[in-house]
């Protein structure tokens, strides 16, 4: 495992190559919240925009993870406490206000890209029409 990549995978490359072609700039693999010990691949700030791109295996896919037939009840606790850390790591930024958008590696990289754009583009919107900062949130 140590030899598994935790950032600029072909994946995540992929996407970032997009969303940097659309005119965006971003963080990479950056504290949303500075008190949690816990990144996102790529990091909107002032839209308080995360983007996590999720590996089938590591994060147990819906459509692609199929468990190794060698250790199996290891991997199975593994990728269940993957997930778990996930969904906490999903709950503390949105009730923090930062919205996550998952993309998967077995998705299509211009539709995840796009998808990217448009929640971005909404969270811009939104801050625009209140006329504040989407950090002035409680």
């Amino acid at each position: 495992m140590q030899s598994n990549k935790s950032r600029d995978t072909k994946p995540e490359l992929a996407v970032r190559r997009l969303l940097h072609a659309a005119g965006l700039r971003y963080r990479v693999c950056a504290r949303p919240l500075p008190e949690l010990r816990r990144t996102a691949d790529i990091v909107f700030r002032p839209a308080r925009v995360a983007v996590e791109v999720r590996g089938c295996f590591w994060h147990g896919c819906p459509e692609h993870y199929r468990g190794p037939s060698a250790n199996g009840g290891y991997w199975a606790e593994k990728i269940a406490r993957n997930q778990a850390r996930d969904a906490d790591t999903e709950a503390q930024w949105t009730a923090a206000g930062w919205t996550l958008v998952v993309v998967w590696e077995h998705e299509n990289v211009e539709l995840a890209a796009a998808r990217v754009v448009s929640v971005l583009a909404a969270r811009r919107a939104l801050t625009r029409r209140r006329g504040q900062s989407v950090r002035a949130r409680p």
